[in-house]
């Protein structure tokens, strides 16, 4: 039979209200803590949670909105998220958006409807018109229209060290390989701080940028290097555009540091315990987790909150420069 709130505290030797108290995360003395705690394991008593959201009018669940979980960035921010949430006594629900603005828009108004206490989101997606400042949101390398906080890594920065990288290795011949998105976000600044650097050093930048979704992409990329051989110096939106440039670059005949060195964006792994791709400018993906969950939790307290957190990069060495 299901043990019952008055049980623990009869075990415990507390009253209803402690227990209670306990239960929603209320603080109370660490010994009376202890107690209750220690009759709930004994008992093995489960809260109502479903009673506990209406009595508190919160869920302790936080919705995740990803373009894609197949993307390892995407994947290891999730992992980070749900990490900092399980400290707060939150639990973590993804939404896989599939890289669709129109699923996106059905996952805020489910999300509305079921009454998650807030939501992170990486969107890409026309998707300003229905994120409300009503609900408690916090965007990541986006910056919407209404007054919504967000948490970016320092993409201009990153540019500009993938240049002064590349520089102080050598390279002479610049190229910026990327995707166009339709709706502005914060990784344009990757590319502004990549051409702003070569030019103080009186360089020019050679540009293959692609608006996004892009078709044939190894196609693009094979002509771009076929029209520009004397490129020894590369900077990708990101890593996996860095590998599909990688692959393009063996098929002809080229071979990273050897003919040619570069720098992608990012600082994907193949696992935890293995290192980088590529070279990489990395991004902070536990600590940028961790500043949007702390800035969604300011934003569902209504408290004074920051709207805009930049963290910042720094470079990785991953075998593709010298």
């Amino acid at each position: 039979m299901k043990a019952t709130m008055k049980e623990v505290a009869e075990l415990a030797g507390v009253g209803l209200g402690t227990v209670s108290r306990v239960v929603n995360g209320v603080k109370v003395k660490e010994s009376t803590y202890r107690k209750v705690q220690d009759a709930i394991e004994a008992l093995h008593y489960q809260p109502d949670e479903y009673a506990r959201g209406l009595k508190t009018n919160k869920s302790h669940i936080i919705a995740l909105i990803i373009p894609t979980i197949w993307h390892p960035f995407f994947s290891e921010f999730a992992y980070h998220v749900e990490k900092e949430l399980s400290s707060r006594h939150y639990k973590l629900f993804i939404c896989n958006a599939e890289e669709n603005g129109e699923k996106e828009f059905e996952y805020l108004q489910m999300l509305e409807k079921n009454k998650v206490d807030g939501i992170i989101g990486i969107t890409y997606s026309d998707i300003d018109q229905y994120v409300s400042s009503n609900l408690p949101f916090v965007s990541i390398d986006r910056h919407f229209s209404e007054k919504i906080p967000y948490v970016t890594a320092d993409n201009y920065r990153g540019g500009q060290l993938a240049a002064e990288t590349l520089l102080e290795k050598g390279a002479k011949h610049f190229a910026y390989i990327g995707g166009l998105n339709r709706f502005e976000n914060e990784t344009i600044y990757r590319k502004m701080g990549f051409y702003n650097r070569l030019e103080e050093e009186g360089y020019s930048v050679k540009k293959l940028d692609m608006l996004e979704p892009i078709e044939d992409l190894e196609c693009k990329i094979r002509n771009f290097l076929l029209e520009n051989p004397e490129i020894d110096g590369i900077f990708t939106v990101n890593d996996f555009m860095g590998l599909t440039v990688m692959e393009v670059a063996q098929s002809l005949g080229k071979v990273p540091p050897h003919d040619y060195q570069i720098i992608g964006f990012d600082g994907l792994k193949m696992a935890i315990d293995k290192g980088y791709i590529l070279s990489t400018i990395v991004q902070p993906l536990e600590q940028m987790a961790q500043a949007a969950v702390a800035l969604l939790m300011d934003v569902m307290e209504q408290r004074d909150e920051k709207t805009r957190i930049v963290l910042p990069v720094s470079f990785a060495e991953g075998g593709t420069t010298k």
